[in-house]
């Protein structure tokens, strides 16, 4: 591995640290589909930026729906569920063999500005940079510490939006 390469690698890793501490920043402190606490917990709020539906608590009906019933389908994912499956099904695209962890970053108005995933940077080989948590020689630099970059970070540089200032979404998968 060359001096270009480990910086990098180095700097990969601050920017995943910092991006990470700055989505759980957001994620903590900023809720753009402002819940209302009460028994359902897929209510919607009328000042919300976005028009969030309720999930129905009745049963679906066991026949199909009169094609002349004008009403709206019943049971349809929130916005929470929404994006919060779209992170999920990004973790699946993780080569690591530890963890999958997808992520879906968000506008204040519900339009999704970027999604990843946890593994390598963009034009770094999977196959040729060691995926082990762990190295028989204790050398850092035959794990996959330093060069994973955190699935935060690889959603913010998969931005195609000018303003990347919204709320991540992460799933984790549980050990």
């Amino acid at each position: 591995m060359n001096g270009r390469e480990v910086s990098l690698v180095t700097s990969a890793t601050l920017f995943g640290a910092l991006a990470s501490a700055v989505a759980l920043g957001f994620l903590f402190t900023f809720d753009p589909l402002k819940k209302t606490k009460n028994k359902n917990k897929y209510s919607s709020s009328s000042s919300s930026s976005i028009n969030q539906h309720e999930r129905s608590s009745s049963p679906p009906p066991l026949s199909k729906p009169c094609p002349f019933d004008p009403s709206k389908r019943h049971g349809y994912l929130s916005w929470d569920d929404y994006f919060m499956a779209i992170a999920f099904l990004s973790a699946e695209r993780s080569k690591d063999p530890n963890r999958q962890v997808g992520a879906c970053l968000v506008s204040q108005n519900g339009i999704i500005l970027g999604i990843g995933y946890n593994g390598f940077p963009r034009g770094c080989s999977d196959d040729k940079l060691p995926w082990a948590k762990k190295s028989k020689s204790g050398d850092p630099l035959e794990t996959k510490y330093p060069y994973v970059c955190h699935a935060e970070v690889n959603a913010i540089l998969n931005t195609n939006h000018a303003s990347a200032a919204g709320q991540v979404i992460t799933f984790s998968e549980l050990l």
